[in-house]
């Protein structure tokens, strides 16, 4: 059985994926929340890598932080892609300015355009290797 940190992952990408369906131009809420859907995605998603970590006997690694877990992940191939990983990781930061259209216009894009798929590549590594 998967763990809460893991089925908490697949649910807030199952919530991401619906900002697929969207089209711009968007409204103020929309917009607001597709970027929010995206900033819970990514944090379940490093959460759920940071929990199979430890699961795996990587307990004793430093896994403060989003960055730390990446590249751990990446080490171990949990992830193949670590660039696209922490680019993620940079517009997560940057959900806290999404204020700003132009950024949030900039992580929704980038959700459909690469993100989504990256968490759907966690998710199948994680179901084949990492249960």
């Amino acid at each position: 059985m998967e763990s809460k940190k893991v089925l908490n992952f697949y649910k807030a990408l199952a919530n991401l994926r619906e900002i697929e369906a969207q089209e711009p131009p968007y409204d103020t809420v929309t917009e607001t929340g597709m970027v929010a859907l995206y900033g819970i995605c990514f944090e379940q998603a490093w959460k759920a890598m940071k929990d199979r970590l430890e699961f795996s006997g990587y307990a004793e690694q430093k896994l403060d932080s989003p960055r730390a877990v990446i590249k751990l992940a990446y080490q171990v191939n949990m992830l193949a892609d670590e660039q696209l990983w922490l680019d993620a990781l940079q517009a997560r930061n940057n959900v806290a300015h999404s204020y700003n259209e132009q950024i949030a216009l900039g992580i929704i894009a980038d959700s459909k355009s690469k993100f989504i798929a990256m968490f759907e590549v966690l998710k199948r590594e994680i179901e084949e290797n990492w249960v």
